[in-house]
């Protein structure tokens, strides 16, 4: 595979998190030994530049310039995001040049970021971005409005970062037996991410079966090698479990499967990602 399809893609779009997504996306890049790519887009969506009607019952000549006049404000405007998306995208590459990856690649793309992502989805290795945008920046209980678009569109490993940097130590998979468990299962053997990292194995089920499944996962784990394998069994509700868990043995990032169900049956019964991503205090790393 050449590199040019093998990157580490950074969302960055000037969020508190933004820091944190340029660490962890240099970490990994790092790490695995691919290029890092840092990605800003300019949304143009009507919705973000829609003026209030303001012209009304004034004259025809009136209306005329307070229109060229919004024609104007609207130019400046985007002449400005692009400007600070230039310096984000700056700004961003020298805090990866000193976390120590050569050579940065920055891109500044217009449109819609879910649109940007399904694009370059086929050159893409990880994709790393934060929990939650600038809309919600303030708001520690609300995840990104288009984070979840984002991670039914692609078929790519994301790391939602939600927290700042630490490099990760111990490392938790969330198993459950089921096909993205063991997609999750194999990447943590085979990618040289995970090698020197502890990893505790949890499976949450009241069903005995599991039992047996977590213990041949466990022994695929073992014969990878360069992984230190802790396998637990728990019973309770899963994403309360799980961040209890992360929190008594201070996990550094979890790696789950995501949305494995309708995006009916997650409206339904409430979806398990979604309640993962906004109750744990840990990056989580999601494969479909």
């Amino acid at each position: 595979m050449s590199t040019a399809q093998n990157i580490v893609l950074a969302g960055i779009d000037g969020s508190s998190l933004t820091g944190a997504v340029c660490d962890y996306a240099a970490w990994i890049a790092q790490k695995v030994d691919a290029p890092l790519k840092l990605l800003h887009t300019i949304d143009h969506h009507p919705e973000a530049t829609e003026h209030t009607d303001l012209t009304g019952n004034i004259g025809i000549d009136s209306r005329d310039h307070l229109m060229d006049e919004l024609t104007q404000l609207e130019q400046q405007r985007s002449k400005l995001r692009l400007q600070q998306g230039k310096q984000l995208l700056q700004t961003a590459r020298e805090r990866a040049m000193q976390a120590g990856v050569i050579d940065p690649i920055t891109n500044q793309r217009h449109g819609s970021l879910v649109e940007s992502l399904i694009e370059l989805e086929n050159a893409i290795r990880v994709l790393v971005i934060g929990v939650r945008g600038k809309v919600h920046d303030n708001q520690p209980d609300k995840i990104g409005a288009k984070l979840e678009s984002i991670i039914r569109s692609l078929h790519k490993p994301i790391l939602v970062v939600n927290a700042e940097f630490k490099q990760p130590e111990r490392i938790m998979l969330a198993y459950d037996g089921s096909q993205a468990a063991e997609k999750a299962l194999a990447m943590v053997a085979n990618s040289p991410l995970y090698k020197g990292l502890t990893c505790h194995l949890v499976c949450v089920s009241q069903d005995e079966g599991k039992g047996q499944l977590l213990e041949v996962a466990a022994n695929k784990l073992k014969l990878a090698g360069g992984i230190e394998v802790i396998a637990k069994k728990l019973i309770g509700k899963p994403e309360q479990v799980l961040c209890d868990y992360q929190d008594q043995h201070a996990i550094d990032m979890t790696v789950m499967g995501a949305f494995g169900h309708t995006r009916i049956r997650d409206w339904l019964l409430g979806s398990f990602t979604v309640k993962m991503l906004t109750h744990s205090h840990k990056p989580l790393l999601l494969l479909r």
